[in-house]
């Protein structure tokens, strides 16, 4: 299973504080120590937290490959285009959203993702695009000519964090999840299968199958499991660990999951 450790949230601290530290740049040779197989970012429209230099800087110095993950903004596009990471995971973005929640609207955007796919793949950059896990999205996907798909775990990792942590006693407990805990480990069955479904329905369409957000250190021994899923996109928590363990060590304990 490979690793792809995404580095967004060093950028969240420094921007906290609008200063030039930390550098996300530093982290790089500490996550390849530490086993990681691929950095991840996500060039936002809004910039808030990596920026044009950041992603410059870290494509240009990182010895593993780059994920830039972006919109389908053409602006957005060109800037990839000249960047040339490894490969471009097209999401969707929300200016009003804490993060990235659900996949593409191929139904609204199916004409751009697939004029930004070519533009991209004529420049020799690899494509991938972040989808909902359905045999509709992937099936979209496989028409449009990407290298690889990465399913969104967000609605597991929520189902997941309100049966077996405490964040239904918190502030910010899931309004809509917090039913009985039958009736989740029902609903955390049907997402697991579901993704698995979509990475089986990804291998034989010839895609490689990437899956990622809100995974952590609990919930990720059972996506590991999935045979057709080959890599992880993890980022916050690996952040959100190396604040008491150190980064190479969070990175490094991450790894060990995954094996």
């Amino acid at each position: 299973m490979l690793l792809g450790v995404n580095i967004d949230h060093i950028a969240v601290l420094r921007e906290a504080r609008k200063i030039n530290d930390p550098d996300p740049l530093d982290a790089i040779a500490l996550a390849v120590r530490a086993g990681a197989d691929q950095i991840t970012i996500h060039l936002r429209e809004d910039r808030r937290h990596i920026n044009d230099d950041d992603a410059r800087r870290i494509i240009a110095h990182s010895p593993v490959p780059v994920n830039l993950e972006c919109s389908v903004n053409p602006d957005i596009v060109e800037i990839v285009a000249e960047l040339k990471p490894h490969r471009a995971t097209f999401v969707p973005e929300n200016r009003e959203e804490v993060t990235t929640e659900g996949g593409l609207n191929f139904e609204t955007q199916y004409a751009n993702l697939d004029k930004a796919v070519h533009y991209l793949k004529a420049r020799e950059i690899e494509t991938s695009f972040f989808i909902d896990p359905t045999k509709e999205a992937i099936k979209a996907a496989k028409g449009i000519g990407v290298a690889w798909v990465e399913l969104h775990t967000g609605a597991y990792a929520n189902i997941y964090a309100m049966l077996y942590s405490n964040l239904k006693n918190t502030p910010h407990c899931i309004k809509e999840l917090d039913v009985e805990r039958s009736k989740l480990s029902k609903m955390l069955k049907a997402s697991l299968e579901a993704l698995e479904i979509a990475a089986d329905e990804g291998e034989e369409y010839g895609l490689k199958v990437a899956a990622g957000h809100g995974l952590n250190y609990q919930n990720v021994k059972a996506i590991c499991a999935l045979q057709n899923i080959v890599e992880l996109n993890i980022g916050q928590s690996i952040i959100a660990r190396s604040v008491f363990s150190g980064f190479e060590e969070a990175v490094k304990e991450m790894r060990a999951r995954l094996q």
